[in-house]
């Protein structure tokens, strides 16, 4: 059985941690678009700052990759079952890195 977008909302934002706030949408390919807010930090104004970036991967993996990185960085003491990724984000992040020094 698929999993419903709310379904699939809780769980990510119990993944998340306690900081994050999580919406999920459908984008123009029919793909759900994950959305991760941060309910301290503030981006431009007073927007919050979050994990969506237009025109690129937004699907769960790229969107908590992002906010793994986010929590480290901004709230180095903060607890999230997302954390246990971490060296898994690190090594994805490198070979996008790699890759995209191969393209050059």
């Amino acid at each position: 059985m698929v999993a419903s977008r709310s379904a699939r909302e809780r769980k990510a934002a119990v993944e998340a941690g306690p900081l994050a706030k999580v919406k999920i949408d459908v984008g123009e390919d029919q793909q759900f678009v994950y959305k991760v807010s941060c309910t301290v930090c503030t981006a431009k104004g007073d927007r919050p700052w979050s994990a969506y970036r237009p025109g690129e991967d937004n699907a769960f993996m790229a969107a908590m990759d992002r906010w793994i990185f986010h929590l480290k960085e901004k709230h180095p003491d903060a607890e999230a079952p997302c954390l246990a990724y971490l060296p898994a984000a690190q090594q994805r992040l490198h070979e996008r890195r790699v890759a995209l020094e191969a393209r050059g």
